[in-house]
């Protein structure tokens, strides 16, 4: 195991994240102000698990990265969702653009899903590691849709 590695694509998501919250981090007040349905989580889960799915998302990709196969297009695919994680909360919180900030997620949405299928293909480990990254954004997504609708 070279935990430089692994240290180095933990820290990459998190990174990620930790950027696009000190983007946003005026605007997440927001949240609170907004007519959400009643099935949303409260505002202090958000960060614990997000930080719990970069972590996975990292260890994913250092499994991907050190596997003896062809790579490459899964983790350009990897990055590119990563981009888009990053944008989505500057639409919803900065821009408020409920609705592009759904079709947005959808995107991105379907760039973890292609890229948790590429990660099972090389590592059965890292696709299983994708997998609550896919479900919590299908949640968010849904989320997203529902404050669209009620905002």
């Amino acid at each position: 195991m070279n935990f430089k590695k692994l240290f180095i694509c933990i820290l990459i998501p998190i990174a990620v994240g930790l950027i696009s919250t000190f983007f946003t981090i005026n605007n997440m007040q927001i949240f609170q102000n907004l007519n959400k349905p009643d099935f949303a989580p409260p505002a202090q889960l958000f960060p614990i698990v997000w930080t719990i799915l970069y972590i996975m998302m990292g260890i994913a990709s250092y499994l991907v990265y050190l596997s003896d196969s062809n790579n490459e297009t899964a983790l350009n695919v990897y990055a590119i969702q990563l981009i888009f994680n990053f944008f989505w909360s500057i639409i919803f919180f900065n821009l408020k653009e409920y609705q592009f900030a759904f079709y947005w997620i959808i995107i991105l949405w379907v760039l973890i899903f292609i890229t948790t299928l590429l990660f099972y293909n090389i590592s059965k480990p890292a696709g299983y590691l994708m997998i609550p990254y896919l479900i919590w954004v299908s949640f968010a997504a849904y989320l997203n849709w529902q404050i669209y609708i009620l905002n």
